[in-house]
């Protein structure tokens, strides 16, 4: 059984914040099941994008897992907040997550495959 977005996205933040980083929520969604997107802030200023990824990506032997893939890289924040836009008047069910992480390493936080 597949967490809630609603579970998920709380152990997000709540694992973000016990990291020294910094994590809200800038938009909730469907509880159930609402498409999850994190919005990064880069050391640099600039915004990397990460939404679901697709289903066609996930592994049978774990159908629960959340994955994510990088939708952009290195831009403004102006670009990310036009996307999201878009995304939200399309699905307007879906959540958005913002994390501040100056460590760069964001490996443990979620996870990010490449399609």
């Amino acid at each position: 059984m597949r967490l809630t977005s609603d579970f998920w996205v709380s152990a997000l933040v709540r694992r973000v914040n016990g990291t020294g980083a910094f994590a809200a929520l800038s938009n909730r969604g469907a509880m159930e099941a609402g498409a999850i997107f994190i919005k990064l802030r880069n050391p640099d200023g600039t915004y990397n994008l990460f939404g679901p990824a697709p289903q066609m990506i996930y592994d049978e032997t774990k159908p629960d897992e959340r994955l994510f893939m990088q939708l952009k890289s290195n831009a403004a924040e102006m670009d990310i907040n036009d996307d999201l836009e878009k995304q939200k008047r399309w699905d307007s069910d879906l959540w958005i997550v913002e994390i501040e992480d100056y460590r760069g390493d964001r490996s443990e936080l979620f996870s990010v495959v490449e399609v």
